[in-house]
Order: C-alpha cells, then sequence, then structure tokens
C-alpha cells in the first residue's frame, strides 16, 4: 500500500508531465471556478440577508409603533370602545401579525386570524438560527415558512397580557431552493463553457509553438535549411519565429564555416603529410647511399614539420579564441617598446628583404604584450611573404589624437580591391595574384585571421590600402591608454 507522501509525490511527477495548454488550462478553470462560486454563494447569502433584514425591519418598526401607542391614552380609549379593526392599520405593517393573550392564555385579539396559532409557533422555534437571522427575534421553522416571533409581556388596568408578533420572512421556501438549484446549474454551465472556450484559445494561441516544435524536430544538422512560418500578427510569437530563423541562420553559417574550416584544415595538413611520407619512402629506398639525397630529404622533412607546427598552433588559437578560451592578460605596455623589438627580429630572419623603421614614437596602449608582438609579426611575416627578393618593408608608428597609427607597408605583389575584405577570412588566399605571381610558398591563410581576432580584443581598427603590382600597406589604429 502507498504512503500519502508516496502518492503525492507520484501525482506531482505526473502532472509535471502534462502540456503547457493543459495546466494554464486547469488554472484559469480554477480561478474561474472558485470566482464564479464566490459570486454564487455572495448571491444567495446576500438574498437571505436583505429578505431577513427587510422582515427584521417590518418587525422592529411595528413593534416599536405599537409600544408607543400603548402609552397614548387616547389609542387606549379606542381600544376600550371595540374600534379594533382600525387599529392594524394605524400600528403594524403589512404582513406583520400581532395577537394579544391574556393571563389565562386566551386570544382577545387577532389581527389575522388565519395565521398559524401561537401554539404551533411556540412548538417550532429554531435553537441554532442561521448565519442571516436577526438575535432580536426567535425564529420559527415550519414546512414551508421561515416566521421571526417576538412575545412582550405589558400590564393594564391591573391585568397581565403577553402582546406575540409575528412576521413571515420566506413564504416560499421552495422557490429559494429552486433559486440556489439554478445558481448552481448555471454556475456549473458556466464553468464548463469558460473552460471550453479557454482551452480553445489557449490551444489556438499556442498552435504557432507546435509548428515550432514539430519544425524544430525536422531539422537535421546535415540540413539547416528549414525555418519557422512567422505569424502575420505582431506578437511574442511573431518574435519568438523571427528570433528562432535568425538563431537558424547563425547555425547554418556557422556550419558551413565549420565545415570549409574543417574542409580547409584538412587539405592543408595532408600537403606536409604527403611531402614528408614522400621523402620518407624516397630515403627508406636509396637515400642512404646517396648523401646529397639524404639531406635533401632531411631538410625537406624538417621544413614540412616546422609548416605543419605553425598551421597547428594557428588552428589552436582560432580553436581557443572560438571557445573563448584564449587567455589575454591586458597591462599597460609602451607601443615603441613592442614595436622595436619586432623590428629587430625581423632584421635578422628576413635577410633578402630591405625592413626600416621610420618613425617609432612613445605611446602607452592597454593589451597583451605577448599576443600584440604575435599581432604585429603577422603583418610584418605577411609582406614579407609576398614581396620579392630584394623589397622594402617599413614600419612607421606615430602618435595621433587617442591613438597609436602603426602603418605596415611593402613593395610587394599588391592586392586585388575585390579581394581586399576577403583577405581576413580563415584559409582565404589570393593565390593568382600573390602566391604564384611572387613564387612564394603559399601561407595557411590563417594569420591574417588571427590578427583580426586579436584587433577585434583589443579594439583595434585595421585599413587596407592596395594596388596590384606596387605593394601594400596595413593601416593599424591602436587606442592609447586613458590617463588616470
Amino acid at each position: 500500500m502507498l504512503s500519502k507522501t508516496s502518492l503525492l509525490s507520484r501525482l506531482i511527477n505526473y502532472t509535471k508531465s502534462w502540456q503547457i495548454s493543459t495546466k494554464l488550462t486547469i488554472m484559469y478553470a480554477t480561478v474561474i471556478a472558485l470566482l464564479l462560486g464566490f459570486t454564487c454563494v455572495a448571491t444567495v447569502v446576500g438574498m437571505y440577508f436583505v429578505i431577513y433584514h427587510q422582515a427584521e425591519m417590518e418587525m422592529s418598526f411595528s413593534i416599536k409603533n405599537a409600544m408607543e401607542k400603548r402609552n397614548d391614552p387616547e389609542f387606549m380609549a379606542q381600544a376600550d370602545e371595540e374600534k379594533l379593526k382600525d387599529i392594524p392599520d394605524e400600528i403594524l405593517l403589512p404582513g406583520v401579525v400581532l395577537r394579544v393573550e391574556d393571563s389565562k392564555g386566551n386570544i382577545i385579539y387577532d389581527n389575522d386570524r388565519h395565521f398559524v396559532p401561537v401554539e404551533d409557533l411556540r412548538k417550532n422555534i429554531v435553537e441554532n438560527k442561521s448565519l442571516w437571522s436577526s438575535d432580536k427575534y426567535q425564529l420559527v421553522r415550519l414546512k414551508h415558512f421561515m416566521i421571526y416571533y417576538h412575545e412582550i409581556p405589558v400590564e393594564y388596568r391591573g391585568e397581565k397580557y403577553t402582546l406575540c408578533f409575528s412576521r413571515v420572512i420566506t413564504a416560499e421556501r421552495l422557490m429559494f431552493a429552486q433559486i440556489q438549484v439554478g445558481v448552481l446549474v448555471a454556475a456549473i454551465i458556466g464553468i464548463l463553457l469558460v473552460v471550453a472556450i479557454v482551452y480553445l484559445g489557449i490551444k489556438r494561441a499556442f498552435s504557432p509553438i507546435r509548428s515550432f516544435i514539430r519544425i524544430a524536430k525536422s531539422i537535421e544538422v546535415s540540413d539547416l535549411s528549414a525555418r519557422m512560418e512567422v505569424p502575420p500578427s505582431h506578437d511574442e510569437m511573431t518574435e519568438l519565429a523571427t528570433t528562432f530563423n535568425r538563431m537558424l541562420d547563425r547555425l547554418e553559417e556557422g556550419f558551413r564555416q565549420q565545415c570549409r574550416f574543417v574542409s580547409d584544415a584538412s587539405h592543408e595538413l595532408r600537403t606536409p603529410v604527403t611531402v614528408i611520407k614522400g621523402y620518407a619512402d624516397m630515403l627508406s629506398r636509396w637515400g642512404k647511399e646517396d648523401e646529397e639525397t639524404l639531406q635533401e630529404g632531411i631538410s625537406a622533412i624538417k621544413s614540412e614539420s616546422e609548416d605543419m607546427q605553425e598551421l597547428i598552433e594557428k588552428l589552436l588559437f582560432l580553436a581557443r579564441a572560438d571557445q573563448n578560451r584564449q587567455i589575454v592578460n591586458k597591462t599597460p605596455l609602451n607601443l615603441a617598446d613592442v614595436v622595436n623589438d619586432v623590428y629587430k627580429k625581423m632584421q635578422v630572419t628576413a635577410t633578402e628583404h630591405v625592413v626600416r623603421l621610420m618613425r617609432n614614437e612613445e605611446g602607452t596602449i592597454f593589451g597583451d604584450k605577448v599576443i600584440m608582438k604575435q599581432f604585429l609579426r603577422i603583418f610584418l611575416e605577411n609582406a614579407i611573404k609576398y614581396t620579392p627578393a630584394g623589397g622594402t618593408i617599413s614600419i612607421d608608428s606615430h602618435a595621433m589624437p587617442g591613438f597609436m597609427c602603426v602603418e605596415i607597408a611593402d613593395t610587394g605583389i599588391g592586392i586585388a580591391k575585390e579581394d581586399s575584405e576577403k583577405v581576413f577570412q580563415r584559409f582565404y588566399r589570393v593565390d593568382s595574384s600573390r602566391t604564384k605571381a611572387a613564387g612564394q610558398p603559399g601561407g595557411t591563410g590563417l594569420g591574417l585571421s588571427i590578427a583580426r581576432w586579436i584587433a577585434d580584443n583589443h579594439d583595434i581598427g585595421i585599413s587596407l590600402e592596395s594596388e596590384l603590382g606596387k605593394g601594400t600597406k596595413f593601416i593599424l589604429m591602436i587606442p592609447l591608454m586613458e590617463k588616470p
């Protein structure tokens, strides 16, 4: 046998699997049922209060008037002259019955001889009154009547009398019972109608979401072309569909870029691996006996391994950058020191080119020292790679209002105007105008992508000026650190 706690837990877990539309319908139905129930109860209780209060007011007025007339000598003189038939119109309100009983129990006056006898009234007095009945008068319950009853003992000319006042409260208890049943039935029908209307309305309101779910289930990783149908109304559903479609656009574009990235990376890695494997096979067959072949094979394998290592390091850098895991430790830097350090190392490595430092003005920037050096080296190595031997690469770093402007120019083959923006894309290389024409080994096409990421993370602006056959100039606008 399940415990109450276990049963309640299972019930709660069961309701968690309900649809939102069902939960909302039950919630609204519960609220409306409570409101209608409260309204019905308040209506019925209010009706009783009004009726009982009206009867109480008429009883109170009649009793008060009767007691005032009793102290009026002229009125009592009329009573002695047996003009009692005219007395009720002056004392009692319609519906109030007055009996006068003497000390022996005889009724000496009765303004309604067809009314319930006093003995029957006294026998049917209710001990436990209802909430809406008066505390001043006794309550008599008969088969079809509820009656207020009140006795007042009086003394007149040495004789004791009892004034018995009565007032019918509900002459039609059956009618009230029918009204209550009618109100209850109307409330139940109203609740059912409201539940049906609310359920259909919520179902209709949630129909776009069900459509979204159906489309979302149909979307596969290999096909992200499906889109949500945007409702014509300008509400939350429209905003949800628009936002979801934009998200799918970004996912599709990201997926295409990822596929292209994987394809290009595989291609770039396959080339050095093929070269290394070819030289390794050559050395295993006859390279051991031929000193020149052995040396050529070792040099080629070493060169390709270095290129592959460089490619892998760049891929890892971009992978960390895409996942926001690339660590950037920004500190105040003197840009002149960074430029000077990079310039000296370039003079050592670029033996076939002329590297010049035009200006190197002082300026404090806020950035990562290692990454900023890598940033400048990318542009310098790019200039050296696509500038023929004997060409010139110049560095010019000078201060401007709010910025340090670093210009890196070469006298290389240049870049076509239509390719100026594409050079920052991953694995993009303008082979026809750069690599082949220059006769230089092609790069990986990742350097400028890394430079763009570094620039975005340091708020650096990059612009490009180039002309085919005349050279290229990269203009870097590096923000100066604000003075405290």
